[in-house]
């Protein structure tokens, strides 16, 4: 069952039209989608996933719903151009929860959850041929440490990535538990109490694997160009690295001209597009960390165009 993080928050701060024009970048299992579609009874839901399982599954929970709607499938990062094609130039609102949904972590073959053994997988789009046994198998020592330090944040990267290539030089690594044992050895025991010691690893290698740092400052950007006035651009992120990006992206949109910062009336013109509406990040609430624990390191963050 998927639950999906901060909806209430997400779907307030939207403040949905009901002829509105809406975007959600990340459908995954409908569950931002569906409160949106049941509030714009004459607007339009368009929606982005690349991943087949849950595109169906979306497909027939949408329905029940309403017709005023269309799935894309595609990367997100392919946003304006897709929706160009549509002849979709200027929205109204646009959604993105950046977080692996509970049915991808929870279907043991995609090889997304450190918590069940299952083949080396992690594609978000399953018709890409580069998965994380690729990563894990190929990637140079160096290169490893990299991922794991970058998009994992993982203080033993070094000695993780020392293992890895120690172990499948004597045979491939082909399964999560596999990679969990190797990660398991490289730390300390006091390294193994506090979290589960494969949780920055697996991140990393799942970043990798689907690009999902790369694309997103470039996302962030096009999905603003496209916001009508006082449209409105909500993003849900789950580690810091995320959140930083889309937290400096909106910084860099609404910033001031500096040579007229400060000036008590500042010409129209000088003005920047966006202004930052959430200056704190919003979290989740106790409630909802009750509930779900995976919503524990979700942030969010809007931004409204305001000319």
């Amino acid at each position: 069952m998927h639950i999906s993080v901060m909806l209430k928050e997400a779907i307030d701060n939207l403040q949905i039209k009901e002829d509105g024009i809406y975007v959600d970048c990340t459908l995954g299992y409908a569950g931002h989608s569906s409160e949106i579609l049941k509030r714009i009874k004459r607007g339009h839901l368009f929606a982005f996933d690349q991943d087949q399982e849950a595109i169906d599954a979306s497909q027939k929970k949408l329905s029940e719903i309403g017709s005023n709607f269309t799935i894309i499938k595609s990367n997100f990062v392919f946003l304006k151009e897709k929706l160009e094609e549509l002849g979709i130039t200027q929205v109204d609102g646009i959604l993105f929860d950046l977080g692996v949904s509970s049915p991808q972590l929870d279907n043991e073959e995609r090889g997304f959850s450190y918590h069940q053994d299952a083949k080396l997988d992690m594609r978000m789009d399953q018709s890409n041929p580069f998965s994380a046994y690729d990563v894990v198998n190929s990637y140079s020592e160096q290169e490893l440490v990299r991922i794991l330090f970058q998009y994992g944040e993982e203080k033993y990267a070094k000695s993780i990535a020392r293992n890895i290539v120690k172990v499948r030089e004597e045979k491939k690594i082909e399964t999560t538990f596999e990679l969990v044992e190797i990660i398991k050895k490289s730390m300390p025991e006091k390294a193994k109490r506090e979290k589960h010691p494969a949780r920055k690893t697996f991140q990393a290698i799942r970043i990798e694997v689907n690009h999902e740092l790369e694309i997103l400052e470039k996302s962030m950007k096009d999905a603003a160009s496209i916001l009508k006035k006082n449209g409105i651009l909500v993003v849900i992120t789950f580690h810091s690295l995320e959140d930083k990006i889309v937290k400096n992206t909106f910084q860099e949109l609404s910033k001031i001209d500096p040579i007229v910062k400060g000036l008590p009336h500042i010409p129209e013109n000088y003005l920047p597009n966006y202004e930052i509406v959430t200056h704190k990040a919003i979290t989740p609430s106790k409630e909802e960390l009750e509930q779900n624990n995976r919503s524990r390191s979700a942030k969010l963050r809007v931004l409204k165009r305001i000319k």
